[in-house]
């Protein structure tokens, strides 16, 4: 994931983890003293320097629950900076020297080279070999394989997608919780009417946009109706696509996402939900974080709803069908695998999804097991994501960069009106090749 979004998701989780645990370990290089090959005697772990959270984390599972598999086989850690990541796994790919886990490259597809190269351990095979399959949450697997075309990574960070809104403000107005997209436009009319803004959202980021474009796809289309266009068995110039980028521009000629969308920003979007100016909010789970800081969130957690993507009438999704990602993640090296790190991929299995929450207060897609207290909100989302057997992607995950920068940069322009939506999807659909 190389989008806006998906750097801001990493840098967030990142801050909520510090302070979290220990130093870690450093090896001069990766594949070096033994981190590579099956004779390895280290652990070696290659994560982008920006990714505190997750080396902090199996740090922690090293001094503790996996202590036994950390003194077989230790674990050493190997920082470089992201914008250099992708070089440093082909280099080391090349020598057959990557080390027994690290992080996948910054875009799927350099993962499925490395998959097709025997460089990826088949996390499907050798999880249900270990028994510990049932330790992943299905919706996880789901989401890893609509984006990498297999179980080939690890998701140590799983963030759901939906609508945030504000339980008092919708009460005080007499409104339901919309289950449907003719429901949650006859809101936003009847909020909008009571002098409420509707919807929170940043136009400068764009994102937050063409979020919900994607969103009316799956609902009205089926979850595979971004794959189609991919594979160019449909285009979004196509009239049932232009018709989602339509619902969402007459949001906007509604004037529900309020005064200056398209220069809002990330930041003052969340803070104008969490200040109460604003019912509803479109938004992964990473904003949890945001929702436990009492000082920003001036509304009260307990005043704060999360509701599926609503479904479209007749459509051929359903709300169940949850929008999903999994931030930057990890993978281990099939050529490093041993009996010792397959103990230490049991552990994390085990282990991590608990100590992901209880350590640094963020969702994995592991199974928690064990007692961990949890506020209420961060109980929504782990029953969203144990309630969902299939996950869809977003707007953008499977275009190319410049159909990504198209989208994202005319998102604003789509709901004020300065653009149509079939100029919209045209501008996207070109960047992708027609």
């Amino acid at each position: 994931m190389t989008t806006a979004f998906a750097r801001r998701s990493t840098r967030r989780v990142a801050f909520i983890a510090t302070g979290a645990v220990t130093a870690l370990a450093l090896t001069a290089c990766a594949g070096g003293g033994g981190t590579g090959g099956a004779d390895a005697t280290q652990f070696g772990f290659l994560v982008n320097t920006e990714n505190t959270t997750i080396p902090d984390l199996l740090t922690n599972l090293s001094e503790n629950a996996c202590s036994a598999e950390n003194e077989a086989l230790p674990l050493t850690v190997e920082t470089v900076p992201q914008t250099q990541l992708d070089q440093r796994l082909q280099l080391l790919a090349g020598q057959n020297a990557l080390p027994a886990q690290y992080a996948a490259g910054n875009a799927p597809a350099l993962t499925k080279e490395l998959a097709a190269g025997g460089q990826v351990l088949d996390f499907e095979k050798t999880l249900t070999d270990l028994g510990v399959i049932d330790q992943v949450e299905p919706a996880a697997v789901s989401t890893i394989e609509a984006l990498y075309g297999g179980f080939n990574v690890l998701p140590y960070q799983y963030n759901i997608e939906g609508i945030w809104y504000n339980k008092q403000i919708l009460a005080d107005n007499g409104i339901d919780v919309p289950a449907t997209w003719d429901e949650l436009t006859a809101a936003a009319a009847e909020l909008n009417g009571a002098g409420v803004q509707p919807f929170s959202a940043s136009g400068e980021q764009g994102w937050p946009i063409t979020r919900l474009i994607s969103g009316y796809i799956f609902r009205d289309l089926g979850p595979d109706a971004l794959q189609k266009v991919a594979d160019g068995d449909a285009q979004l110039t196509d009239p049932e696509y232009v018709a989602a980028a339509q619902a969402v521009a007459d949001l906007g000629a509604d004037g529900y996402f309020g005064q200056g969308v398209g220069s809002i920003d990330y930041d003052t979007a969340f803070n104008t939900f969490l200040t109460g100016n604003a019912a509803m909010f479109y938004m992964g789970s990473w904003a949890l974080g945001d929702f436990a800081n009492e000082e920003r969130n001036q509304i009260g957690s307990e005043n704060i709803g999360f509701m599926p993507f609503p479904a479209v009438d007749g459509g051929a999704g359903d709300a169940s069908q949850t929008p999903a990602n999994v931030g930057l993640p990890m993978t281990f090296s099939a050529k490093a695998y041993n009996d010792q790190v397959g103990d230490w991929l049991t552990c994390i299995a085990n282990n991590y999804g608990a100590a992901s929450l209880s350590e640094a207060s963020t969702i994995s897609g592991f199974k928690v097991n064990g007692d961990v207290e949890v506020d209420e909100l961060t109980q929504v989302v782990q029953d969203q994501i144990a309630d969902t057997d299939q996950s869809v992607l977003w707007f953008e995950a499977l275009f190319n960069s410049k159909a990504t920068e198209t989208s994202q940069k005319n998102a604003a322009q789509l709901v004020t009106g300065a653009i149509s939506a079939e100029d919209f999807m045209n501008l996207v659909q070109t960047d992708l090749g027609s």
